[in-house]
């Protein structure tokens, strides 16, 4: 098969519509953008067997390489509207084809975003997408802003997805629940819109809680104060935790795609209203301080979160 017939028959399913001018099937895309809006764009790639397991189904692997740049998005309180796709191959197999494009619609119409290009090339498998979005001009949602005795907040459950990838290297069979959290998380789209003009600073929880709310710590110049037992976690993971107090996988394992978020006093009474909205449990984990980076109390056997190199 062709490359122009591959694009045509998995990936041309984008209708031209709203501020898309040219789509799929020439040179580049051309989007309008509506005045008083900023663009955000981020780019994520993902490597079979760094970022996911080599047997990890075909229409898993599109849900999560399009997932984690929708929550890049989420992270900066952005609506996503289009991405592009460079996809790597060793070869053109037609059911595999078939699973990830049907997978990559499906979330593409969830969450209202278009597919308007890409790439196909031969070689070990890789998925790169390039997402843009927009928000208002000087609203979004950033690292820097926490403030000291902002309180420190997380969205719904951390750690299942890294104790579904630990159970799989372990070579033991984790819980549908957490495999689905590693396989297809969810991105809080929802949330982060919702927090624009409530938090002051967020990021989304991909390489770990303890760096990820380390950088917000390192952008916004301040530390923090976190308490290990007020993190949210699943009845199965608690259970795991509760053997011998190893919370590595809740603080350094990554792979979650929840929010990270720190909230004024002003504005916590706020978030009740946003946690109904968005159906998605809100925690207070810890407190912004003056200095002193990260302090974790409760902690033991804490590792080191992910590093790309």
């Amino acid at each position: 098969m062709h490359e122009f017939d591959l694009i045509r028959e998995y990936f041309t399913w984008s209708s031209i519509q709203g501020s898309i001018v040219l789509g799929v099937g020439d040179d580049a895309a051309i989007c309008n953008i509506e005045p008083g809006y900023q663009l955000a764009t981020s780019i994520d790639t993902l490597i079979s067997g760094v970022h996911f397991p080599d047997a990890t189904a075909a229409a898993d692997i599109a849900h999560k390489a399009l997932a984690v740049n929708l929550s890049d998005l989420a992270a900066m309180g952005a609506i996503p509207k289009y991405y592009t796709l460079a996809l790597t191959m060793p070869e053109v197999n037609k059911f595999w084809l078939h699973d990830f494009s049907k997978s990559l619609k499906q979330l593409s119409e969830q969450f209202g975003v278009q597919l308007i290009g890409g790439d196909t090339t031969k070689g070990s498998l890789s998925i790169t997408i390039s997402i843009i979005g927009w928000m208002e001009s000087g609203k979004a949602l950033r690292r820097s802003g926490a403030q000291v005795g902002d309180g420190i907040y997380v969205s719904n459950t951390i750690g299942d997805a890294a104790f579904a990838l630990w159970q799989l290297n372990s070579n033991d069979s984790p819980d549908n629940s957490c495999l689905n959290r590693l396989n297809r998380p969810m991105p809080q789209v929802e949330m982060g819109r919702s927090l624009v003009s409530i938090a002051s600073a967020c990021i989304d929880i991909s390489d770990g809680l303890e760096q990820d709310l380390s950088h917000i710590l390192t952008s916004s110049k301040v530390g923090a104060i976190i308490e290990v037992d007020k993190i949210p976690m699943s009845p199965l993971l608690t259970d795991y935790v509760g053997r011998d107090g190893d919370y590595s996988l809740v603080l350094n394992g990554g792979d979650d795609y929840e929010l990270c978020f720190t909230v004024p006093e002003k504005n916590q009474v706020a978030l009740s209203r946003i946690s109904k909205h968005c159906g998605a449990k809100i925690t207070q984990i810890g407190v912004i301080c003056e200095s002193g980076g990260l302090e974790i109390v409760g902690a033991k056997n804490a590792g080191k979160s992910y590093q790309h190199f």
